[in-house]
């Protein structure tokens, strides 16, 4: 029997984040809904987003949205960090799922407010790591649990390294490689120790500026940070401004007993194995192979690997955890998970200690810290 489409909405900000990433072309594409209305409070802006996904109606403001039209699920597509809360919760309050873009919130605060409003109404939140919708991912998954690097040692990550390395890195773009590493690990971190310099030297509260597109307060052009994840499996993540050249090294590497495999940010993007407990191939002569998302050395499956079709394979994936009643892949739990390693980086330099997870404060650590 088949069942009527999902009702879906798109609030957009039109000069504060935009539509993030594409969101909005994911709707589009995604066959299992239709697009009812778009939001955005910016005139000219509405007008584009309405005529791009065709929606019957258009809003100037979210919540008029929201209260008038019966959703099943909200896109919240733009890119400042510091709409999404308030987005949430009036989503929540309306009754409807979200797919929304990265990073989650701007606290641990937020992250705890919206899942209790969630939880409380059985409603789902699917969050735009892409790389977590990518079949290459659940081949990596799979090379990993066949053995194919033996036991996992370690897992390494680094930002973009590009003109926002350090702070910024961190969280616009480091999310995306925490979200990976806690996704391999498999289970929460439970300590973080961490160091964040400004200019060669230890960041102090005359450090501390307040981000670009609504993250809140930052310190930092260079950082690094140890995690102990409660399986034992050890996580390094760093990022330093202008490191990072043309050819970055955006992505999780994954260190193993018997070779490495090298997974990349994104969606379609092809990850890499080495299966040589030396980690050296020249010494032993080994070279490195690549997993599509058929597998090790086999042909890609998909002709089409767009980066907007990570979106609609979300809103898929969103789709069935609704009518399935189980969870979206990158989930909300994920998102404050994602959130705590972000903001243990600086509750772990401001205490000049290795600290326990999870954090007792909920608030960032720049905002109260003090010489």
């Amino acid at each position: 029997m088949s069942q009527a489409p999902l009702k879906i909405g798109i609030i957009g900000a039109t000069g504060r984040g935009d539509y993030g990433h594409s969101l909005d072309v994911g709707a589009i594409q995604f066959g299992d809904g239709k697009v009812i209305a778009v939001a955005d409070a910016d005139p000219k802006g509405l007008e584009t987003a309405q005529k791009k996904v065709s929606a019957e109606k258009a809003y100037a403001n979210y919540r008029e949205m929201l209260q008038r039209e019966k959703l099943d699920i909200v896109i919240i597509a733009p890119r400042w960090i510091d709409q999404h809360a308030d987005m949430l919760l009036a989503a929540a309050e309306a009754g409807c799922h979200v797919y929304m873009e990265k990073p989650f919130c701007r606290t641990l605060a937020e992250c705890d407010q919206v899942l209790r409003e969630f939880e409380m109404r059985h409603l789902h939140i699917a969050i735009a790591h892409t790389a977590f919708y990518s079949p290459v991912t659940d081949r990596v998954l799979e090379a990993i649990a066949a053995g194919e690097i033996g036991e996992i040692l370690e897992l390494h990550g680094r930002g973009k390294e590009d003109r926002r390395g350090g702070g910024e890195d961190l969280w616009v773009l480091g999310s995306h490689v925490l979200g990976l590493m806690s996704l391999v690990a498999g289970c929460e971190a439970s300590s973080c120790h961490a160091s964040v310099q400004w200019m060669g030297k230890p960041v102090t509260p005359q450090d501390v500026i307040e981000g670009n597109e609504g993250i809140g307060r930052i310190a930092g052009d260079q950082l690094s940070a140890k995690y102990q994840f409660t399986n034992g499996m050890i996580g390094h993540f760093a990022s330093k401004r202008n490191a990072g050249g043309s050819d970055n090294r955006f992505a999780l590497q994954i260190f193993g007993s018997k070779g490495i495999i090298e997974l990349q940010t994104g969606y379609m993007q092809p990850a890499g194995i080495l299966r040589d407990p030396t980690w050296a191939p020249y010494r032993s002569k080994k070279t490195w192979e690549v997993i599509t998302s058929g597998g090790i050395n086999k042909p890609e499956l998909q002709r089409d690997t767009r980066y907007e079709n990570a979106h609609t394979e979300a809103l898929r994936d969103l789709a069935s955890a609704i009518r399935e009643q189980r969870s979206p892949k990158c989930n909300g739990l994920m998102g404050r998970r994602i959130t705590e390693l972000i903001v243990a980086v600086y509750a772990s330099h401001v205490s000049s200690r290795e600290i326990p997870l999870p954090l007792s404060d909920r608030t960032n650590p720049l905002d109260s810290w003090k010489v």
